[in-house]
């Protein structure tokens, strides 16, 4: 399956994304995070959406339930 980076504190996505037998990883926004393929972040804006060189999930507004939908969609595209 895909190797996620998940940002900090969201453990409950992490575990939820590790049921579906993906390899996931936390992060803090300050760190230099690459070499996954995808992301799961807080919110995407202006100034942080060119600092990762994988596609990302924005949580904004979106239950578990739905970040995991947009993850493995992702994923499944690729």
């Amino acid at each position: 399956m895909a190797k996620i980076a998940v940002e900090q504190p969201f453990e409950d996505v992490k575990t939820a994304l590790e049921q579906k037998g993906h390899e996931v990883q936390m992060f803090n926004t300050d760190e230099n995070v690459s070499g996954f393929d995808i992301g799961v972040v807080r919110s995407i804006n202006e100034g942080n959406n060119d600092e990762f060189d994988f596609p990302v999930v924005s949580m904004k507004g979106m239950s578990i339930e739905d970040v995991i939908g947009a993850v493995e969609t992702r994923v499944n595209q690729m």
